[in-house]
């Protein structure tokens, strides 16, 4: 992170999410949540898990890496 740059919730240059494992779980564990909300008759917390985990999906895996 630079001197101007705010900090992120999620960034992946960060050393907690050096190994890909954890970047996985981090993915994971919401998408799990979601499916379980959904199954079990609740759609907003199954959205709200379900956007958790496309924003980390986003964050961690598909955005372009910064220098």
């Amino acid at each position: 992170m630079t001197q101007g740059e705010k900090p992120r919730f999620l960034d992946r240059n960060h050393p907690f999410f050096a190994k890909v494992w954890v970047r996985g779980l981090t993915v994971l564990l919401p998408a799990a949540m979601a499916a379980l909300d959904f199954t079990m008759g609740n759609p907003v917390w199954g959205l709200i898990f379900a956007a958790a985990a496309l924003w980390a999906l986003w964050e961690l895996v598909l955005r372009p890496r910064r220098p």
